[in-house]
């Protein structure tokens, strides 16, 4: 337990996972991230690999800059989960029709709802400030506000790649209900064009790799993106809100009679920005692929579809900078899992859970992630296991 320090540039890396197991390219991609001038510290999680911009599973703390494509595309993605009144012995033995009626209410893939979802008639958002919410896309980058509407109609939806609503069970046999996605395409497009401003700004002409292009503070580039970023992190969450309200009202309706009701929810960004004092100092905390695990704080770290997942209490270790993993991290690449698996082994590896088992999803097989028991292990001194949950129906896009 603990970390492995493995040099840098200019910090140290501090790893939650053996330096031996870690692709070369996502090394490579942590030693790039230590020669910044700005950095000032560079945490590792034990879920870590190759990632599009930087590595995922990574947690870069730097002074007065932000690098955007460190943060990613899906901005504000992450997890929510809360606790039902239901027990697995509520569930029936065929949930089919259960998986439908979650994917009849709420969007997957690349769809859309017909209509903006009314708030007033979602399960616990009455009231929840979404006219403030939305006056703030007024001031978003100009080149993005013709997707306005497009916004909307994405908001509550789920969409692809690893996304997914799922319907677990705890080892008391408390039903729980899980989600994850982001900020879809709003937030895809946001990141993409505040990217390549920043690639093309005369301070990240010099840098080892041009997706390490950074924003610096007091320039109006860094004061654009900053509320543009934390606009879309505030959107994925609000999704997310939508989409488990939503999910909510299908278990009311599906379940009317054993009357359920529902726990506290739980609620975490997993690539975002966040502002944080260290030591004394401000800092800009980038986690892409990562949670706050601050004490006391809860946080989700899914499994792959089929291995279970696990709520968590952080235990505020400012060594990982107050930080814990996402889930259980790939082994290999989508298309190293398409050439390698097939739709009999997403049988077998998904047998008992209500889910796709077609050729759409086989890059998502439990057997092309990192075991999610060894992840946990590798963190106790981040975070305490609060429960395990184990999936019987899993949506995905």
């Amino acid at each position: 337990m603990g970390y492995t320090e493995v040099p840098g540039a200019r910090v140290p890396i501090r790893m939650w996972a053996d330096p031996a197991t870690v692709e070369d390219g996502a090394m490579r991609q942590l030693r790039n991230v230590t020669t910044l001038p700005w950095v000032e510290g560079l945490a590792v999680m034990p879920d870590v690999h190759y990632g599009k911009g930087a590595t995922v599973g990574s947690v870069i703390a730097m002074r007065g800059a932000v690098c955007p494509a460190a943060v990613g595309v899906d901005i504000g993605c992450g997890m929510t989960a809360v606790r039902t009144s239901l027990t697995a012995s509520d569930l029936p033995g065929d949930l089919s029709r259960l998986r439908s009626r979650i994917e009849e209410t709420i969007p997957v893939g690349f769809r859309t709802h017909k209509d903006p979802v009314d708030p007033a008639r979602v399960y616990g958002l009455k009231g929840a400030g979404w006219d403030g919410f939305w006056s703030g896309f007024g001031g978003i980058a100009e080149q993005v506000r013709f997707r306005r509407e497009r916004a909307g109609l994405q908001m509550g939806t789920l969409g692809g790649g690893n996304h997914f609503i799922e319907v677990c069970v705890d080892t008391e046999d408390a039903v729980w209900l899980m989600l994850h996605s982001g900020s879809r395409n709003i937030g895809k497009e946001l990141a993409e064009f505040h990217i390549g401003v920043a690639q093309n700004l005369p301070h990240n002409q010099g840098l080892v790799d041009r997706d390490l292009a950074v924003f610096i503070a007091d320039t109006p580039q860094m004061a654009a993106y900053r509320h543009d970023l934390f606009w879309a992190q505030e959107y994925a969450r609000r999704n997310r809100e939508v989409m488990m309200g939503l999910l909510r009202n299908v278990i009311i309706k599906e379940f009317g009679k054993a009357r359920p009701t529902f726990g506290e929810v739980i609620s975490c960004h997993h690539n975002y920005v966040a502002e944080e004092r260290y030591e004394g100092v401000d800092l800009l905390v980038t986690r892409k692929g990562a949670i706050r695990a601050g004490s006391g704080e809860y946080g989700i770290i899914p499994g792959s579809m089929g291995t279970g997942s696990y709520i968590v209490k952080g235990l505020g270790n400012t060594d990982s900078f107050r930080s814990a993993s996402h889930g259980a991290g790939r082994r290999m690449s989508r298309n190293q899992a398409k050439k390698r698996f097939t739709t009999r082994d997403l049988a077998e590896q998904t047998r008992g859970v209500e889910c796709r088992k077609d050729a759409g999803v086989v890059d998502e097989i439990p057997g092309a992630y990192k075991p999610i028991e060894q992840v946990i292990d590798a963190q106790r001194d981040l975070v305490e296991v609060v429960a395990r949950l184990r999936q019987v129906v899993c949506v995905k896009g």
